[in-house]
């Protein structure tokens, strides 16, 4: 067997492994795809592009903003805002945003709906179990990932690492994101246009520190869901937690 065919081996092998062990399994294929391809064609292994936010606010940005105007105007909301939040109600595949001008309370802007978001009701406790987590996290922009546009959750945060050791789990999942496309391993799928929309708020809202409630149902007007003997102890204070953040902000 030759050189180049032991690589291409290895290559595919590779990006198999990967598979399992990565939620943007697609990416890494792509990436091999490319190195494959530039193996057997004799050139230099091609490099995926790279891009900044600011990349994909003069790609998207323009459009984005045209259709979040109306919604902030219809609020009396000035655009951009000061202050950006954003719910998610796993029971009714709903994501919420609100938001607040300069020196005023939020006020509810619209609901989008989620196209996709693995899982059952309940927090995420291990990497590869497909749930969406539940609690309060903060977002970043994600400007690079297979799935148009995102937003990145800070899972596993202090309070998930802190559940995690209680329980004696070291791999509590990484890697979770509001993001576009319809599938979900984990993640929360919005379609394309609507993480375009998320993003550039994202992006334009001065206040950077951007928040995000991922509650089971909304505890302003729903009752927790019963609990089962294989929850976590810790699971009724996180749930009050997430019940005192939703308080904070107006019902729809």
């Amino acid at each position: 067997m030759n050189r180049r065919r032991r690589l291409i081996i290895v290559m595919v092998t590779f990006a198999l492994l990967c598979t399992f062990f990565t939620p943007y399994p697609f990416k890494v294929l792509r990436r091999i795809k490319w190195m494959v391809a530039s193996v057997v064609a004799r050139k230099p292994v091609a490099v995926p592009v790279i891009y900044t936010a600011e990349d994909q606010i003069a790609t998207y940005g323009a459009a984005a903003r045209a259709r979040l105007l109306p919604k902030f105007q219809a609020k009396g909301v000035a655009y951009p805002p000061q202050r950006l939040t954003l719910v998610v109600i796993k029971s009714t595949n709903e994501l919420m945003l609100y938001a607040a001008s300069a020196d005023s309370t939020y006020k509810y802007i619209c609901t989008y709906p989620i196209l996709a978001a693995s899982g059952v009701l309940g927090p995420k406790l291990k990497e590869g179990d497909c749930q969406v987590p539940e609690g309060l996290y903060n977002l970043t922009l994600e400007p690079n990932t297979p799935y148009h546009l995102a937003l990145r959750l800070n899972y596993p945060n202090p309070t998930d690492w802190a559940h995690a050791k209680e329980d004696g789990r070291e791999q509590p999942g990484s890697d979770i994101l509001v993001h576009g496309s319809q599938c979900s391993i984990g993640c929360i799928a919005m379609g394309d246009p609507v993480s375009e929309e998320l993003f550039v708020a994202a992006y334009d809202t001065a206040d950077k520190n951007l928040p995000l409630i991922i509650a089971p149902v909304d505890f302003r007007t729903t009752a927790a869901p019963a609990s089962k003997v294989t929850d976590p102890t810790w699971l009724p204070e996180l749930y009050s937690q997430i019940k005192a953040a939703l308080v904070e902000l107006p019902t729809i």
